[in-house]
């Protein structure tokens, strides 16, 4: 079933989704892309930050429903760490790997960005991603950013000589 057919939403978050968020977090190829997946109490803290977050200002990373099911998070986020294209607002997203190849990831993402760019006003996103992360890649030409090849940088919250270190850069403006 393609995402047309479902109902794709962006809200906040519910105690409901602290189980499947920490699954999610705890699966080895939905992490691939990432230094290690991420401990209970890791996704726990990851969640009820972006709920306080959105409760305070209105936007973060947002859970993402399904016709009423949890299937991960997509929104928008100030990345923080020092890099030249700092200071800015990134679109992220991750969702479970059932929701994976339907078009769900479009479909929130273009909520995401309608909100950056509609009601914050803004006159850039950034999105990036480790260079080999091809699916997120593809993701997000199609959703009409540009690569910026000057951009590219190694994440610093990535250990140096890790193999996910160098990251691609994309923009988009409205």
């Amino acid at each position: 079933m393609k995402a047309e057919s479902m109902v794709v939403s962006l809200r906040q978050w519910q105690d409901g989704d602290l189980e499947p968020f920490a699954a999610l977090g705890r699966d080895a190829e939905v992490m691939r892309y990432f230094p290690a997946p991420l401990t209970s109490e890791q996704s726990d803290a990851i969640a009820l930050r972006q709920r306080a977050l959105i409760a305070q200002r209105g936007w973060g990373f947002w859970a993402v429903g399904v016709d009423g099911v949890f299937a991960g998070f997509t929104g928008l986020a100030i990345p923080n760490f020092d890099s030249p294209f700092n200071p800015c607002v990134e679109v992220d997203w991750r969702l479970a790997r059932q929701f994976w190849g339907q078009g769900i990831a479009h479909r929130a993402a273009l909520l995401a960005l309608d909100y950056a760019f509609t009601t914050l006003k803004l006159t850039e996103v950034v999105s990036f991603t480790a260079e080999v992360n091809t699916r997120s890649r593809r993701l997000m030409e199609r959703l009409g950013f540009t690569r910026d090849l000057h951009g590219d940088f190694m994440h610093p919250k990535i250990p140096e000589g890790h193999e996910l270190r160098y990251h691609v850069l994309y923009r988009k403006q409205p």
